[in-house]
């Protein structure tokens, strides 16, 4: 099997790194290799997160190179931009509408793009983007966010819908459980 490449992007506190973890799991359990770097950047302050998921038969490295990333889960619109030039030529983007503000926006120094998902749209072959805030808050929590986005990516990804859900129950906890597996119905049904 040819190795595979996840990009996960967003900003600090949209879950990201949870997402990584529950990716992985499912991904181990299936029986691949995988590989996983996250790269933190200034997430504590709302800026911009990257992980990096890399499964196949056996992975050496984590690391994706530009025009290598099977899929890229994108937490925030201008995140998708930021990092759309990793997506391979085949590979599909998911994305989240929201917009998070970055600090030069807030400050006045610039403006959000405009027609940002419609540009990106344009330049992408195969696109998703959808509401997953607004399916995360219909699940029960604004904070679930990243798993509607998992269960747009697992239904995509044509894997056993039961490992995902085995994944969820290993990795989040027990207390956030039911909004959480919602959430991922939510955005598996969403597609």
């Amino acid at each position: 099997m040819k190795t595979k490449s996840i990009m996960i992007v967003g900003v600090g506190g949209q879950g990201t790194l949870l997402a990584s973890r529950i990716i992985g799991s499912a991904l181990v359990s299936e029986g691949y290799d995988v590989k996983m770097s996250e790269v933190h950047g200034m997430a504590q302050r709302g800026g911009s997160v990257v992980t990096y998921v890399k499964y196949g038969e056996k992975v050496f490295s984590p690391i994706i190179e530009k025009a290598d990333a099977d899929v890229i889960l994108a937490f925030e619109e201008l995140e998708s931009a930021r990092w759309l030039s990793y997506l391979s030529p085949e590979g599909t983007l998911i994305l989240n509408t929201q917009k998070i503000n970055p600090m030069p926006v807030i400050t006045g120094a610039a403006e959000y793009p405009s027609e940002l998902a419609a540009k990106i749209n344009s330049k992408v072959n195969n696109f998703i983007a959808l509401d997953a805030l607004s399916l995360a808050k219909q699940a029960g929590t604004a904070k679930a966010v990243n798993v509607v986005l998992i269960g747009v990516m697992a239904s995509v990804m044509k894997e056993d819908k039961k490992l995902w859900l085995e994944a969820l129950k290993n990795t989040v906890p027990a207390r956030f459980l039911d909004v959480n597996l919602k959430a991922f119905e939510l955005g598996f049904t969403s597609v």
